[in-house]
């Protein structure tokens, strides 16, 4: 029996979802010190780098039909692959617990009942939305999301009708090049994601096309918000301002929901690459484990600075996509599976370190297009001069 598949609408509701994240809000409070124009501009250069590579990233699984860590398995070998599965599931864990502690910390700041308390409400509303799974997420989503929608207009109001500009100016505590880096690494890490909800679209091209455009352009807004609201409120903490406000109920709705929506991807995902590590495992179980897992770790540890976690994600997985997309969209080789694809592998070694070598070097455009244009050739180069593998 043919698995259910999604539709363009039922993708974009996903992508809507995984957008609207306290987590991405946070990390727009950064750009404040760049002044508006100036951190607008590296929000959109970095979304427009990140979101083209997780589109790739999410075509390679639409049109072969497989999971995000399966497809990485052609270009680097069954076992070389599990690497990445591996690390893989480690980022999702801990995005689960980054996202359930920033939920948490956020809805607590409105209602104080104790965070712990928002920890567990939270992992179990993300436990019922890995249940009711992915492809029956239709009904629940759009309310879901429409309620999301209307409240975050709301927050926007709040944010850039009711207050005058208190900072951004004059400060250059972040570089702009470094702003573009800290924008494209949120569209990046899902690199490793995207596939494991694309491989279930009934049109692969336009769900891919449209789940990444409706992702860059809410990460966008949410970003802006963050910055919004450190430069004309003065206040970074974005439950503050919502209290500040009045939202009262609908500002905890507008956290503990973009919450889940979110950190259900990561759990779920999470799932799904383990997978492809033991066959045996059901994706669904393993989500929920990761989702008690990164609820018990946010009611134990800080993760107020996710900054060094996201850069430590763009080096890893940029040049892991950037040798997918060689092999497929430019080589467009017919890999046969094989253990390990040492010449891949070694490539993406390259990658990564000149990716945090490229962390010390200021340039416009962040280090992840670099780095992924080094890695391109270097494929490129390779299959040009070195011996072709002997078929068996």
């Amino acid at each position: 029996m043919e698995a259910k598949r999604t539709s363009v609408y039922e993708n974009s509701l996903i992508w809507f979802g995984a957008g609207v994240s306290i987590a991405e809000i946070l990390t727009g409070t950064y750009f404040a010190p760049l002044g508006f124009q100036r951190g607008l501009a590296a929000i959109l250069t970095g979304h427009i780098i990140g979101c083209c590579m997780m589109f790739f990233a999410g075509l390679i699984g639409a049109r072969m039909r497989k999971s995000a860590m399966e497809t990485v398995k052609m270009s680097f070998g069954q076992k070389g692959g599990l690497l990445f599965a591996v690390l893989n599931v480690l980022q999702l864990v801990g995005w689960t617990a980054i996202m359930i502690y920033d939920g948490a910390l956020a809805a607590d700041n409105i209602f104080h009942s104790g965070a712990w308390i928002w920890c567990i409400v939270i992992g179990a509303l993300i436990i019922l939305w890995i249940a009711v799974g992915v492809t029956n997420l239709g009904k629940i989503n759009t309310i879901a999301m429409a309620a999301l929608f209307i409240l975050t207009i709301i927050l926007c109001r709040v944010i850039f009708f009711g207050g005058t500009e208190t900072a951004g100016m004059g400060s250059d505590a972040m570089s702009f090049g470094a702003a573009v880096e800290l924008s494209v690494a949120m569209p990046l890490s899902w690199l490793p994601v995207i596939s494991d909800y694309t491989r279930e679209a009934q049109k692969p091209v336009k769900a891919t096309a449209a789940s990444v455009i409706v992702y860059g352009l809410v990460s966008c807004w949410m970003y802006v918000i963050g910055m919004g609201a450190a430069i004309y409120t003065g206040e970074s903490d974005i439950a503050v301002i919502m209290a500040k406000a009045g939202l009262g109920i609908a500002a905890l709705l507008i956290v503990i929901f973009s919450t889940v929506t979110t950190t259900f991807l990561d759990a779920y995902s999470a799932g799904v690459s383990a997978e492809s590590i033991f066959a045996k495992l059901k994706g669904g179980h393993v989500g929920i484990v990761v989702t008690m897992i990164g609820t018990i770790a946010a009611i134990l540890f800080p993760m107020d600075d996710i900054t060094d976690f996201l850069y430590l994600i763009g080096s890893v997985f940029a040049p892991m996509i950037a040798v997918q997309i060689a092999d497929v969209f430019i080589l467009r080789k017919d890999k046969k599976l094989t253990d390990f694809d040492w010449r891949n592998l070694v490539i993406w070694l390259i990658g990564f370190i000149v990716y945090r070598w490229l962390m010390t070097v200021d340039i416009p455009v962040g280090n992840t297009l670099p780095d992924m244009a080094v890695v391109i050739v270097l494929c490129l180069v390779a299959e040009a001069v070195l011996p072709k593998e002997k078929e068996k």
